[in-house]
């Protein structure tokens, strides 16, 4: 990201002097430097204005998802994909404490709970890294399993519409059907690529017997509510109901395009009433448990205004000084063909790289009043923000924690889904939209 950021003003710097040594003036008279200039000032003080927008927003989603989180919503996601986990996972024990770690940290992730899952997953590499019996090389489970991560299957992807709902979309939650549509094809794919790749991959360090992997105090769960979660993550409902709740899943992408414009005014309102309903019914104690999840949004939507700032300045002098205009006229008519506008591309290009580098993109585009959250390039933006992830800080993270150097055939499957994701959602908004 250091590179990036530095590769940005530097272009917009070098493009901004290029044209004031040869003379070039605005219409208003105003000289390449000068708008430069003001294009920083501007951008700095925007990024501020729009954070601000964004706590009130942002609070609200993470005081209903503490309340989904309170009453054991991710108990519920965790039992519905296990029977799916076991036939994905052969190489991992079903009873194995990597099977439930792995199950809450993709149910953390559907649910949009960042924070939630990333736990769990350092968690499921420590216990994945006790049954290899290669330490610092990757297994097929730890390639699949971080495939499956880095293709970012999402069910709720809060921040975004939060980030849509500040920028004053008329429909911040119309991403949803576009998300679930590329999210589920990215992480198809990551899989299939996984379990394709591994057959040229280097060969698969074998397992250790389950026996023989022990239960150590390092890899103990802290306390006796986190160890619940893990237990109860290792059991299941029927396979016949995870199957019906697949279908259900996938269904609701047609219906959403068939009823879109009928649905969308009730997705907002029907998630709070229905977190509220749900924590109730569960014995939540739902004002106290939403106020200190609010608390939590609060201070994310406060933390995130540096790197917004970094990133809004260096896009704004990267417009200002016409280095974007001339990207976009000399890539535009090429990405355009396949519905991807040249605009989107510095999402497209920096959100496997940097997840907060790409936050502070999507919310340059989607506040250009030229552009908007509502227009085709606003929502493929949102859609890659919420429906991919960052690559290679998942991989430096996970891989980081168990020291594993060689990773094989991750990478490839991990850019594969990505590449994939960044199609998918294209052919998502086209669908949807055009």
């Amino acid at each position: 990201m250091n590179v990036i950021f530095f590769a940005i003003v530097a272009i917009a710097f070098v493009f901004a002097a290029f044209h004031q040594l040869t003379g070039d003036v605005a219409p208003d008279g105003t000289t390449p430097v000068e708008g430069l200039s003001r294009a920083v000032i501007d951008s700095a003080g925007g990024a501020v204005e729009l954070a601000i927008g964004l706590i009130g927003v942002m609070t609200l989603f993470l005081g209903l998802m503490k309340i989904a989180e309170a009453g054991g919503l991710l108990t519920v996601l965790s039992r519905l994909i296990r029977p799916l986990m076991v036939r994905l996972f052969p190489d991992v024990p079903p009873e194995h404490p990597a099977m439930g770690a792995m199950i809450l940290n993709m149910s953390a992730n559907a649910l949009g709970l960042g924070n939630a899952a990333t736990p769990f997953g350092i968690r499921a590499m420590q216990e994945l890294d006790r049954l290899n019996s290669e330490r610092g090389t990757a297994t097929n489970a730890m390639a699949l399993f971080l495939a499956i991560n880095t293709s970012s299957l999402t069910l709720l992807p809060t921040g975004v519409i939060a980030l849509r709902a500040a920028a004053g979309s008329a429909d911040p939650a119309g991403i949803l059907p576009t998300t679930l549509f590329a999210t589920m094809g990215s992480t198809i794919v990551g899989i299939t690529a996984a379990k394709l790749y591994q057959r040229f991959s280097s060969p698969n360090p074998p397992a250790q017997s389950s026996a023989a992997v022990g239960q150590d105090p390092e890899g103990a769960a802290g306390d006796i509510e986190t160890q619940q979660l893990y237990d109860d993550a290792g059991s299941a409902y029927p396979g016949w109901v995870s199957l019906t709740a697949l279908v259900m899943l996938a269904a609701m992408i047609p219906l959403m395009i068939v009823y879109g414009d009928i649905v969308a005014p009730w997705i907002i309102p029907s998630l709070v009433m229905g977190f509220l309903a749900f924590g109730l019914a569960k014995g939540v104690r739902v004002y106290e448990v939403f106020v200190e999840g609010a608390k939590e949004g609060f201070q994310v939507a406060v933390r995130i205004i540096p790197y917004l700032v970094a990133i809004l300045v260096a896009v704004g002098m990267f417009r200002a000084s016409g280095a974007l205009g001339a990207m976009v006229g000399t890539l535009g008519r090429w990405t355009s063909l396949v519905g991807l506008p040249a605009e989107a591309l510095p999402m497209a290009l920096l959100r496997p790289l940097s997840g907060s580098g790409a936050y502070g993109v999507l919310a340059s585009i989607i506040n250009d009043p030229l552009i908007g959250p509502d227009s085709y390039t606003g929502y493929l933006v949102s859609t890659l923000q919420g429906s991919t992830e960052t690559t290679f800080y998942v991989l430096a993270v996970y891989f980081g924690a168990v020291s594993v150097r060689r990773v094989r055939h991750t990478l490839a499957a991990a850019l594969t889904a990505d590449v994939a994701g960044v199609m998918f959602a294209v052919l998502a908004c086209t669908m949807f939209l055009r």
